[in-house]
């Protein structure tokens, strides 16, 4: 195969047509040209330069990729006869090229010009850094940067990309919009991103420069915005509490936060399940942002040691291993974590739980790390019998008059085992039974409010009527919910 010289044309006027591109064009064998609706076509023809074109393709080929390949294949098929100059708009925005490299890239040289973007900046200079995108293969990661897009083509493709654009810019951010043309100065229209699919023409020369909005004063937000604002506050002439703060004065806030998400996550109210994350959120980047001041890490340093631990203990995905159950990749987890830890023993590993852990989940963990070495109940009802010892227990130390405190934590003990057996969270059924509890107090409030008679002066049988009418209540509305669900 003969060698294949790829010669940027630019945007389409002539003037962007570099001195080393005219050259090879004149010196390098055949021409080959991606397309004939591009500006330098003309120059070609008048001086005298005969060349080929791969228009032809277009039609016959279904999407972007395929024409992409095929006219890969067709030039590596002419390089065949002899050395050819393969002239495309943009080497660095262009798909045959890098099927091009991947399929021959001893034989293949490209030799750089003006690129797309490079009239559009002219028009409109811009700050850096900025992201650099054709159309075609739009990717938005953050909203933190000016994007600058080329060969926005039709309309249908700037619906496209308004459409992932608005996932992290706003509506209303300024837009530059670069209407038809191939003229060395390049005409603008300033406007709005939301205004990108409302153009009155489209085609391959047309392009668009977005500016981010202004910090602080957005309606979308992502994870750079919160590390923006956490320094924000924490600088000098920041919030005075946010600015007193340090890991451990933190840490309490971290734990609430959390069970604030689970709590809301149960309650499958997902508005406030989002809001609730990014609680928890924040005090991850809060301590990023207090470790970056007194070195102790980075949140490189953080999302660096999740991602290093979720591939390491992902063997099955990441390395030989096949595993293809639940069942077998949490015994496969534990198994490394055992090696990381130096193989502890069972009782070791409940000493390593902090004593910070909730109570409820502490004492899970601990009965979990006892049930992998076989000293468990064989279902939840030795469990329940269990509780009934432990609660019996408790009632004769009462009766005794005796601390019952040991006994009262015993049937806590118990009670947690047994819902670990029933496959049901302990935090999570507290949960449920003391959301029960508030709904059936306040139904009572009510109805003692109703009755116009003032707490002080009930008595506790006063209390037990209106307890019992509530929990009625209670039960005939879940009854009927679930009637509604069956019918």
């Amino acid at each position: 195969m003969h060698n294949i010289t790829v010669v940027t044309l630019g945007p389409g006027a002539r003037e962007h047509l570099t001195l080393g591109a005219v050259d090879a064009l004149r010196q390098g064998g055949r021409i080959v040209l991606r397309t004939k609706r591009h500006g330098a076509a003309g120059y070609l023809a008048e001086q005298g330069l005969p060349f080929v074109t791969l228009d032809s393709l277009y039609d016959a080929s279904e999407d972007f990729d395929t024409l992409a390949l095929r006219a890969a294949q067709e030039v590596l098929r002419m390089a065949a006869a002899g050395p050819l100059c393969y002239g495309v708009a943009d080497p660095g925005n262009d798909e045959s090229v890098r099927r091009l490299l991947h399929m021959a890239a001893d034989n293949v040289s490209i030799l750089p010009g003006v690129t797309l973007e490079a009239p559009l900046l002219a028009a409109r200079p811009t700050e850096k850094p900025l992201l650099i995108s054709n159309a075609a293969g739009l990717t938005v990661l953050d909203g933190q940067r000016p994007l600058c897009i080329t060969e926005i083509d039709s309309q249908a493709l700037a619906g496209t990309c308004k459409l992932q654009l608005m996932e992290h810019y706003d509506p209303d951010c300024t837009l530059y919009f670069f209407p038809p043309g191939e003229g060395g100065k390049r005409q603008m229209t300033r406007t709005t991103l939301e205004e990108l699919d409302r153009q009155p023409r489209y085609d391959h020369t047309c392009g668009a420069l977005l500016l981010p909005g202004k910090p602080f004063e957005k309606e979308r937000y992502d994870l750079q915005d919160v590390v923006n604002l956490m320094a924000h506050l924490r600088a000098p002439g920041g919030c005075p509490w946010d600015r007193a703060q340090t890991h451990r004065s933190l840490a309490r806030y971290l734990v609430e936060e959390a069970n604030e998400a689970a709590h809301a996550i149960a309650q499958e109210d997902w508005e406030a399940v989002a809001d609730e994350l990014g609680d928890v959120l924040l005090q991850v980047v809060f301590h990023a942002s207090v470790g970056e001041e007194y070195g102790t890490m980075t949140l490189g340093d953080i999302t660096t040691a999740i991602c290093r631990k979720m591939i390491k203990r992902h063997t099955h995905i990441f390395g030989g291993q096949a595993l293809e159950t639940p069942e077998q990749v949490s015994d496969s987890w534990e198994k490394i974590k055992a090696k990381e830890r130096g193989n502890q023993t069972p009782a070791q590993k409940m000493r390593s739980l902090p004593a910070s852990l909730p109570p409820l989940l502490r004492a899970l963990k601990v009965q979990e790390a006892a049930a992998k070495v076989g000293f468990d109940w064989p279902d939840a009802h030795g469990a329940l019998d269990k509780v009934h010892e432990e609660a019996n227990e408790l009632l004769a130390e009462l009766d005794a008059g005796r601390d019952t405190r040991d006994e009262l934590g015993d049937l806590f003990f118990a009670a947690v085992n047994a819902a670990r057996l029933m496959d049901t969270y302990p935090d999570e059924v507290v949960n449920i039974s003391t959301e029960k509890f508030i709904n059936r107090f306040e139904h009572m409030e009510n109805a003692i409010k109703m009755d116009q008679k003032p707490f002080k002066c009930l008595t506790l049988e006063d209390w037990d009527v209106y307890w019992v009418r509530s929990k009625q209540a209670d039960e005939s509305l879940a009854l009927l919910k679930t009637q509604e669900e069956i019918t």
